[in-house]
């Protein structure tokens, strides 16, 4: 009868290991699934591809001035137009859209820099730490972020750089909150508990163990705060406390149209067309993630 029994004790291990997820294979097929998601991160793909290739295949110079051809309507010569200034507002819109992914990923990625840090920070350890972290993070979230944006820029001086340093800023605190939330959460799991029980160090927890396992809501974070940044700094160029001119930055552009904007439409309406549609793709991307790596949509 001894031998029929089997010593499990040390081969019970499972509590020291995070609970599977789940393949990148389902992951993908959820994906797939959601056919508006999958068309929004096409898109994605193809404004990275133009914002890269695009102003090299250009016909017009962005910042070429010529007043002979001023507030001409759409052709096949100037498929969006021209502006008061006679600039082809097809080629601005073009050399217009590194500009605003570039404000949009450096920016995110700034405030992601900071913010999940905080926010790892602040869920593993409570107490002190965490009240004083929180606090800080509430008074931030206390402004709407365009005007605390605006408030940054107005202290720093317009410049894109300082949009980025304050769209970043007014970024960290939906990442540290979110952060912190999806920290407490794994914390308490039972291999959170086994491996501190073998002697891992708090850095090795949180980098090896609880960091690797709260990416999923911090990459859906980020993709959908691309979004809200790329429209912050459009609004901030509108108000003139962003890009200066010449430079082709979709917000400054929507400005100089709406001085035109009932006789020639077409000056405003084409920038303002480009902020909406890579601010919607974002968004349905985001949201397409966000469904894809909910655990609760996992079979």
């Amino acid at each position: 009868m001894s031998n029929q029994i089997a010593p499990t004790s040390d081969k019970q291990v499972p509590l020291t290991q995070p609970p599977k997820k789940g393949s990148s294979m389902g992951f993908f097929s959820r994906l797939r699934s959601n056919k508006v998601a999958l068309i929004g991160g096409y898109l994605i793909i193809l404004f990275i591809l133009i914002a890269l290739i695009g102003p090299y295949f250009t016909v017009y110079e962005y910042d070429k001035v010529d007043y002979s051809l001023r507030l001409l309507p759409p052709s096949t010569d100037h498929w969006f137009g021209t502006d008061h200034n006679g600039r082809d507002i097809f080629t601005r819109v073009i050399h217009g859209m590194p500009i605003s992914l570039y404000v949009g990923f450096l920016s995110v990625l700034l405030g992601g820099i900071i913010g999940i840090p905080l926010g790892i920070v602040s869920g593993y350890y409570g107490g002190k730490i965490d009240a004083l972290i929180m606090r800080i993070m509430d008074i931030l979230l206390a402004f709407p972020g365009i005007l605390l944006a605006l408030a940054l820029v107005s202290v720093l001086g317009s410049s894109l750089n300082n949009v980025i340093i304050a769209v970043g800023i007014f970024s960290v605190p939906a990442f540290a909150r979110i952060v912190r939330g999806s920290t407490l959460a794994t914390k308490k799991l039972e291999y959170i508990d086994a491996v501190r029980a073998l002697g891992a160090t708090d850095l090795r927890i949180i980098f090896r163990h609880i960091l690797p396992n709260i990416m999923s809501p911090i990459i859906v974070q980020a993709t959908l705060r691309i979004a809200t940044a790329i429209l912050a700094a459009s609004g901030l160029s509108f108000l003139g406390m962003g890009a200066q001119p010449p430079t082709p930055e979709w917000g400054a552009m929507l400005s100089d149209g709406r001085r035109v904007l009932f006789d020639f439409p077409h000056v405003a309406f084409f920038p303002g067309l480009a902020i909406v549609l890579v601010v919607l793709v974002f968004n349905i991307f985001g949201d397409g993630l966000r469904d894809a790596l909910d655990p609760k949509m996992k079979k």
